[in-house]
């Protein structure tokens, strides 16, 4: 089943969504740009889940075109990171990040901002923005992997359970957020 849509503009991603509405963001984006600068091509296509998560793991920076502003692009250059590396070769990730430790990450003591930025994330899963989440989420998996390293169990791949937390996810829900994060550190 075809459940993401990818904007292209010049051939170049910009989007990766669930619905068109990223696609007439940037049909506005490019409205307001000067004729001069302007792309010359602009579309979008369906592909697969398995399709989505093969493209995270061989796009490179340069394969994006994206609209924001300065801060928000420098934010999901920092996400994008996270799995590329300043090489940008693809690598999995070390684990999950709560909102702080990715605002200092980013060096911006703003986690507010550096929260919101992280929510417009333009492209799902390619810029893996399901890697942040609540420090008390973080808090509370370092808690659970402490009382839990002399068992069997050992605490692992908590971010799965129903009982944490992950935090909201600006491309569908909660559920989705936590089969990405397994996806990625699975």
């Amino acid at each position: 089943m075809k459940d993401w849509i990818v904007t292209y503009v010049d051939g170049k991603i910009a989007s990766v969504t669930r619905d068109f509405k990223a696609f007439a963001d940037i049909a506005r984006a490019v409205a307001q740009m000067p004729s001069s600068s302007a792309p010359s091509e602009m579309h979008s296509g369906r592909i697969t889940t398995d399709e989505l998560l093969m493209m995270a793991t061989t796009l490179r920076w340069e394969d994006l075109r994206l609209f924001g502003t300065k801060f928000q692009k420098s934010v999901w250059k920092q996400l994008f990171d996270l799995v590329h590396g300043p090489e940008g070769t693809y690598h999995p990730p070390l684990g999950l990040y709560s909102y702080s430790d990715f605002a200092s990450i980013c060096s911006n003591p703003g986690v507010r901002s550096v929260a919101h930025a992280v929510a417009l994330n333009p492209v799902t899963f390619v810029i893996p923005c399901h890697l942040i989440v609540p420090k008390e989420t973080i808090d509370k998996i370092n808690e659970i992997e402490a009382g839990a390293k002399d068992t069997l169990f050992k605490g692992e791949d908590l971010y799965l359970l129903d009982t944490i937390d992950v935090g909201q996810y600006s491309a569908g829900s909660p559920d989705l957020k936590r089969w990405f994060i397994a996806a990625q550190l699975g």
